[in-house]
């Protein structure tokens, strides 16, 4: 946190603060020409699958590239976290900090959800949002975001000195370990920061630090996604139930999430582009 200031202010100050912002990635080139052939496809889903993720815990999921899969509250205002991977190779993984550098601290209908180096394409595009409404609040808090990294044990152990098994991460890890027989110091490495679905955040004016507020969202509200891509996806419903109060937590009221799977005829789908591995040729400057 910036708020112990030790050195002196130069003498040339003003000349040094108070410079034009620049965006650093501008998106333009992002635009999403898919987004009204899947607006129109949408419409003739057909359910194949769901899921039910319980309280304090996690589920992996697949979805197949031109499905779509939504998450859904069920029983009561309830946060999750989400892991995408894509499914035939586990080192292709959600960045979330390459998304959040081109769409910003919260994504919604249209954003894309990019993998890791050396791979960056859309794992997933979002398609629909019950909760687009709430914006960004007076705090510059909003819901969907791409800043928290997962509630983790270890940073439980840091700040309360206590061991909590149920945190996101380790719920995380749990599923691929007893769903994917992974090994777990495997399944650990491979966890990554998530989405924060439904979960309502953002950073506080004065110190900037890392908030959240209780969720909006209410039985009935989901986030849906189209799949660019044969998709590993794992879901934790979080221990803080609606994280208007705390996280890491037995106490939280937490309700189930259901992930649901639905497809369409392959004909609504025949103008998309999908998504392709960066182009880029990996030379890194080594070679002429």
């Amino acid at each position: 946190m910036k708020i112990k200031k030790f050195s002196k202010k130069p003498l040339d100050l003003k000349e040094r603060v108070g410079a034009k912002p620049i965006v650093c990635y501008p998106n333009n080139s992002l635009e999403n020409k898919n987004l009204d052939i899947l607006q129109e496809a949408r419409k003739h889903m057909e359910k194949i699958d769901e899921i039910i993720i319980p309280p304090r815990d996690a589920k992996t999921f697949n979805v197949k590239k031109g499905n779509f899969f939504r998450i859904e509250s069920i029983e009561g205002p309830q946060v999750g976290d989400l892991n995408l991977f894509q499914a035939n190779n586990l080192d292709e993984k959600f960045y979330s900090g390459k998304t959040r550098a081109l769409y910003g601290t919260h994504i919604s209908v249209g954003d894309k959800m990019f993998s890791s180096f050396p791979y960056l394409r859309s794992l997933a595009t979002i398609t629909w949002d019950t909760l687009d409404w709430y914006d960004y609040d007076e705090d510059g808090g909003s819901v969907h975001d791409v800043i928290g990294t997962r509630c983790d044990p270890y940073t439980s152990k840091l700040i309360s000195g206590y061991d909590y098994h149920y945190c996101c991460h380790s719920n995380l890890t749990r599923a691929l370990v007893k769903e994917k027989n992974m090994n777990l110091g495997d399944a650990e490495k491979i966890v990554h920061d998530v989405l924060n679905v439904f979960m309502l955040t953002g950073f506080t004016n004065g110190t900037k630090q890392y908030f959240m507020k209780a969720s909006p969202v209410r039985p009935g509200d989901y986030l849906e996604f189209f799949a660019e891509t044969d998709l590993l996806g794992v879901l934790s419903a979080c221990p803080g139930g609606d994280c208007g109060s705390e996280h890491s937590s037995d106490t939280a009221k937490c309700f189930p999430l259901k992930v649901s799977i639905w497809k369409v005829d392959e004909r609504f789908l025949k103008e998309i582009n999908f998504s392709e591995v960066s182009s880029y040729n990996k030379n890194h400057g080594l070679t002429k």
